[in-house]
């Protein structure tokens, strides 16, 4: 009989489940999954309620509906991660970019979700701007790896801004309990609503952060931010980065509002770079 091997889906493939984000969401990760929309942490600037998700959004999060129930969708899941084994394994896959994964109403499908990927050897990463869920019976499996799990928390200052979500103090705090306990950890500086505040959070985060993702507003009008002001911004940050040793990923937002700077080059790490241990070549 032929020998057969399973072809990897190439970049571009667009699952139920698992995807290749594109636009300001592939700088965060070359694979992501989405089980839900909506989102009960209302946070004023969303571009999910402006954006391609607006005809299916609401203040709580469904489950899409090309999925029958949490079951179908976890069982689909697996096939399309199994399909891009190989693809996930050199990578890692993110959750999520079409709600919370975070919420009391969807943790335990993302749960789930995570620990099947972890045991096809992938590496998962979380974005959240919940705080509550730090002491989940999940996280305190022995079984897991803590070193393949990272979690991030978008980090604005505002938190009349997000009135459904925990503090940005509260997440600060959940971020070092992690960052404690083996996980890794990053922050989404973005966006950045004032260059004070937000960089504000980093200060608050030296220390227990292992990558900082710093990118401005979508949907402002162009003079929203000073250039001046952005650039002794990015000043800053090439000292941050020289004396604590930061790892920083400038979003291409702010590299199109500058234009090309050889000190944003210079501190700023690739989009691809690896948080677990080694860059994406």
């Amino acid at each position: 009989m032929k020998e057969t091997t399973k072809k990897t889906a190439k970049p571009g493939f667009d699952g139920k489940a698992i995807y290749n984000p594109k636009g300001k969401a592939g700088e965060y990760a070359t694979w992501a999954c989405n089980f839900y929309t909506g989102c009960s942490n209302d946070c004023e600037y969303c571009y999910c309620k402006r954006g391609f998700l607006s005809h299916v959004w609401d203040d709580v999060p469904n489950l899409k509906k090309c999925f029958k129930d949490e079951r179908k969708a976890l069982e689909i899941f697996e096939k399309e991660l199994v399909a891009n084994l190989e693809a996930l394994k050199a990578t890692s896959l993110f959750f999520t970019f079409s709600s919370d994964p975070m919420l009391p109403e969807v943790k335990n499908t993302y749960y789930a979700a995570a620990a099947c990927a972890l045991s096809h050897g992938v590496r998962v990463q979380f974005l959240t701007k919940r705080a509550d869920f730090v002491n989940d019976h999940f996280l305190q499996h022995n079984r897991i790896v803590k070193e393949h799990i990272a979690f991030g928390f978008t980090l604005t200052g505002y938190d009349h801004k997000e009135p459904g979500a925990s503090t940005n103090q509260e997440r600060i705090e959940a971020m070092k309990i992690l960052h404690d306990r083996g996980f890794k950890t990053f922050a989404s500086i973005e966006p950045i609503i004032s260059i004070d505040n937000s960089e504000r959070m980093i200060q608050q985060t030296l220390g227990f952060c292992d990558l900082y993702k710093i990118g401005l507003m979508s949907g402002v009008k162009k003079d929203y931010y000073d250039d001046g002001d952005l650039r002794s911004f990015i000043w800053r940050l090439a000292d941050y980065h020289t004396y604590y040793g930061i790892k920083i990923y400038i979003k291409q937002s702010i590299r199109d509002c500058l234009g090309d700077s050889s000190v944003i080059n210079a501190i700023s790490v690739s989009s691809d770079y690896d948080i677990f241990g080694r860059c994406v070549l």
